[in-house]
């Protein structure tokens, strides 16, 4: 019997994603678990309530933890390297795009819970787990191919010394990186000391003439046209 005058409630229709979408939707949960709480401390119940399924639905998507845990690493890693491209892509000196990378203030921020770099602080501790370890090497040769292609870029534009090797000098800047968390640890006044590494680094990769530009040629204020 229907009340005249009451309004019948609509029943619920919920919109069928696609294999595609639901895949998209769990590794972006994946990636704010995972990034908040570490590979070992993340839950998949916690992944499956996020995009609101349930956990078979979940492994169904992307396997095990392991496989989905390499899942978000891979997509982190690409996020990461075209960010960098782009910073490079719009006319910036690859010197200076790394100087801002790894500018010690952007590393704190970056390997906060939440961020990006402490899912990379965290997969360091992984690289001996049988599931994990052949896959955490790759996501850092990815890593190491994106610095690689940057200095080679720098080395194109004169910007980066040519008597380096790229690769090397990759994984240098990838090493200085997987350090930082021994010297916050260790070193005294970490703040002040923690920029010294990375300016050192930066100043090697420049060409010799740009680093007696830099010791010897007093700064030119800048000038506004008025007009």
């Amino acid at each position: 019997m229907v009340l005249t005058g009451v309004t019948q409630p609509r029943s619920r229709t919920r919109t069928r994603l696609s294999a595609t979408q639901r895949r998209s939707s769990i590794l972006a949960a994946a990636t704010e678990v995972f990034s908040e709480t570490g590979y070992q401390r993340g839950k998949i119940s916690d992944i499956a309530h996020k995009v609101g399924v349930t956990e078979p639905v979940v492994f169904q998507n992307l396997g095990s933890k392991s496989a989905l845990y390499r899942a978000v690493l891979d997509h982190a890693t690409d996020a990461v390297s075209a960010l960098l491209h782009q910073a490079a892509d719009t006319g910036r000196p690859v010197p200076d795009v790394l100087a801002v990378f790894l500018d010690p203030a952007h590393m704190d921020r970056f390997h906060r819970p939440g961020s990006h770099g402490f899912l990379f602080a965290g997969a360091s501790a992984l690289a001996h787990d049988p599931d994990l370890g052949q896959p955490l090497r790759q996501v850092h040769q990815h890593l190491a191919d994106t610095l690689a292609d940057l200095l080679r870029r720098g080395q194109t534009a004169g910007d980066v010394r040519d008597d380096i090797d790229p690769h090397t000098a990759a994984w240098w800047l990838i090493s200085l990186l997987a350090g930082r968390s021994f010297r916050t640890a260790v070193v005294p006044d970490h703040d002040t000391v923690e920029a010294q590494p990375t300016r050192m680094a930066l100043r090697s990769l420049r060409p010799q003439c740009d680093i007696k530009d830099t010791h010897h040629t007093p700064a030119q204020p800048h000038h506004t046209n008025p007009g």
